[in-house]
């Protein structure tokens, strides 16, 4: 391990930068997409079955098959990997979101009219609050499966940890295929762990 750091410590760091920037990124468009969207397919009583049936199919998409359906549009780099991971990312972050705010009470939702409060503040003040759990369960879950994708993004000449996976692969060196999968692991985990700590501190303390 010492002699694999000496060696490619270097690259080690920009291969996890890499890794970290397509992940985050399509992370990112997948949380501005899905949320809003999820939250709109609550207020819509035709119309959610179909956008979460379509989420589902994209999904079951194989991942090669994605990427290699992005580079005719995008070409090579991070950017073809991108857009793959995030309509991969969709589909936990929007069902979660549907499913979280469609479980709010009703009684709540009357309660915040009978308030005086607005559909835009009892959404933001009562209903987000209540689905956040679920909502953040559903970024979890993402984050990790984008994390786990991100490597092969490698296929497509857009870097990461899947530089070190596929070379072992290819040179037959367990060293390589051992110094991009622990790294991948480990940020899995980190990710899910700091994660874990946002849905609790966005959790309303009643819920707790």
């Amino acid at each position: 391990m010492i002699h694999f750091l000496a060696t490619y410590g270097t690259q080690l760091l920009a291969k996890t930068g890499q890794h970290l920037y397509i992940s985050a990124a399509a992370l990112l468009l997948g949380i501005i997409v899905a949320v809003p969207l999820g939250i709109l397919l609550t207020r819509m009583k035709h119309g959610a079955n179909f956008v979460m049936t379509l989420a589902g199919v994209l999904q079951t998409i194989p991942a090669m098959a994605l990427l290699a359906m992005m580079i005719p549009i995008f070409g090579i780099g991070s950017t073809p990997a991108i857009v793959a991971l995030f309509i991969y990312s969709l589909l936990p972050i929007l069902r979660n979101t549907y499913l979280g705010m469609q479980g709010v009470s009703p009684t709540v939702r009357d309660a915040a009219k009978g308030m005086g409060m607005t559909w835009w503040q009892a959404m933001l003040q009562t209903e987000i609050p209540l689905a956040a759990p679920v909502i953040m369960a559903g970024i979890r879950l993402s984050a990790t499966y984008v994390i786990a994708w991100a490597t092969l993004a490698s296929y497509i000449g857009a870097g990461g940890l899947g530089d070190f996976i596929f070379n072992g692969l290819n040179l037959y060196r367990s060293d390589l295929i051992l110094g991009g999968s622990i790294p991948v692991i480990l940020l899995a985990l980190l990710v899910d762990y700091v994660l874990g700590k946002v849905e609790v501190a966005v959790t309303p303390k009643q819920i707790r």
